[in-house]
């Protein structure tokens, strides 16, 4: 898959204060990927610099191949984290506003809205201000105003922020959908579980520093402890073998045994044992969430640089 963004050892400096510390990345086109990191990271820093708002010191962004420029801002959504509409404007008025600055026309602009106004379930809100929208309301008018012409890149920072789980889980389809409809998406935030959702690769930001980079799963993969979820039939006991794998606590209210293999010991060799000395219902390996490994790979950062 080819890369429509790539970020090449980009520096950002303020007075007193490196912002971006040599970042490079690679983001596949048609692709949601996910840009992770504690407040202060760099994240937002390097937002702005690929969306033009500010410019690095030294390196530089390429989109679709070429040294990013003004003339393909036209081409980018972003919706930031800090939210900013019109309150006194009426919310049709205001989308379309913000589409026709985006390049569309009146009247493509006027129907889009329609449509996406039906999608979001507002279409009675059309003629109305936007102070009289609640929070999430105006949220989804921005999401709208962010999507509406149809960018290739679109860059979301907390995209999720303020939204209830219904509402949230609307816009999750409606970030698939873009993806499918061929969009390529920069997801910022700090919902670990929306990045295990939707996002195919990541880039985890400390300290102005890249320090976890690549595909999600295998990054599951490469932080796995050797933990497997044994079920056995009935009220069986786990038979122990201390030459293969050391019993584990049994999480609360769970039927599952929990192993951990010994080094060296692979799991086909320990599930083969177990099947020939146990009544094995079923097993399973246990990763770990990427919220541990986002809060393990910054505490272990943080140690280092200590």
């Amino acid at each position: 898959m080819e890369n429509f963004i790539e970020v090449r050892d980009v520096v950002k400096q303020y007075v007193g204060h490196l912002a971006l510390d040599h970042v490079s990345m690679n983001v596949p086109q048609g692709s949601i990927y996910g840009l992770l990191g504690p407040n202060g990271a760099g994240k937002t820093s390097l937002i702005r610099i690929i969306n033009l708002i500010t410019r690095a010191d030294s390196g530089e962004v390429l989109l679709d191949g070429h040294k990013i420029a003004e003339s393909d801002v036209s081409q980018i959504g972003y919706l930031p984290e800090e939210r900013g509409l019109y309150k006194k404007m009426k919310v049709g008025d205001h989308i379309v506003y913000l589409a026709r600055l985006k390049g569309l026309s009146r009247v493509e602009a006027r129907s889009l809205m329609e449509q996406w106004l039906e999608r979001f379930e507002l279409s009675e809100w059309r003629d109305k201000k936007v102070e009289a929208l609640s929070k999430g309301m105006q949220q989804k008018v921005q999401f709208i105003a962010t999507v509406i012409h149809r960018p290739r890149l679109l860059i979301f920072d907390e995209p999720f922020s303020g939204f209830d789980p219904v509402n949230a889980e609307q816009l999750k389809r409606e970030i698939l959908a873009l993806r499918d409809e061929g969009s390529t998406i920069l997801f910022s935030t700090h919902n670990m579980e929306s990045v295990e959702a939707i996002c195919q690769q990541i880039s985890l930001i400390n300290h102005s520093r890249v320090v976890l980079q690549g595909d999600v799963a295998a990054i599951k993969q490469s932080h796995k402890k050797n933990i497997i979820a044994v079920d056995l039939a009935g009220d069986e006991t786990l038979a122990p073998n201390d030459a293969l794998y050391t019993l584990l606590p049994r999480e609360a209210g769970s039927r599952e045994s929990l192993i951990r293999l010994n080094a060296g010991v692979t799991m086909r060799e320990a599930i083969g044992w177990l099947n020939e000395h146990c009544h094995l219902a079923g097993f399973h390996e246990i990763l770990p969430s990427m919220n541990e490994i986002f809060i393990n790979t910054v505490k272990l950062n943080q140690h280092a640089e200590a």
